[in-house]
């Protein structure tokens, strides 16, 4: 899917594909430590992202691509279900979870591409996808650190709502958004 950018730059929306993973490994290597550092559902080497997506069908990866540089600009992981490690917390807000029905969902934008409707579009491409494959609901994976302002206002625009807030290297909300028809 293409999409035009507020900067007016073309960007392409798809599904991750094995001949990605060099660019999206140098997407990796180009983002600010401020971004990284809030971001790690798994690390960042070729090898590594070859292994979660090549091992099972448990992950989806989506990127959008530049057209003009056609280096990756942004980054989001679907894994089918939850993360047994946040199950016990997220059972506490009263949350019944369902590896089939739902999904974890973590996103990533280059910073110089930050505010500039990537991320959303993006999401909007994700969600018509997820629907796709029978997912009611998405949870962020790991939640999102309570003083990233930006993140936090781009899930509540996007229709997240906060189950409960939690302390793991400061604090943290965990969000959650029911996909409608």
């Amino acid at each position: 899917m293409l999409i035009r950018a507020k900067n007016n730059r073309q960007v392409e929306l798809r599904k991750l594909r094995p001949e990605d993973y060099d660019r999206l490994c140098d997407y990796f290597r180009h983002l600010q430590y401020e971004t990284t550092r809030r971001y790690g559902p798994h690390a960042f080497g070729k090898q590594d992202i070859a292994e979660i997506y090549g091992s099972t069908n448990l992950h989806k990866g989506y990127i959008a691509i530049d057209i003009e540089s056609s280096g990756v600009i942004a980054y989001a992981i679907i894994r089918q279900g939850y993360i047994e490690h946040d199950g016990n917390r997220l059972q506490s807000y009263g949350l019944t979870l369902n590896h089939d029905t739902d999904c974890t969902y973590a996103p990533s934008v280059a910073d110089a591409w930050q505010s500039q409707g990537i991320g959303n579009s993006m999401f909007k491409f994700i969600l018509n996808d997820l629907k796709l494959s029978g997912i009611k609901r998405v949870i962020l994976w790991g939640g999102v650190q309570a003083d990233n302002h930006k993140a936090v206002n781009f899930y509540r625009k996007n229709g997240f709502v906060t189950l409960g807030e939690f302390e793991y290297n400061g604090w943290n909300y965990d969000m959650i958004v029911t996909i409608t028809s």
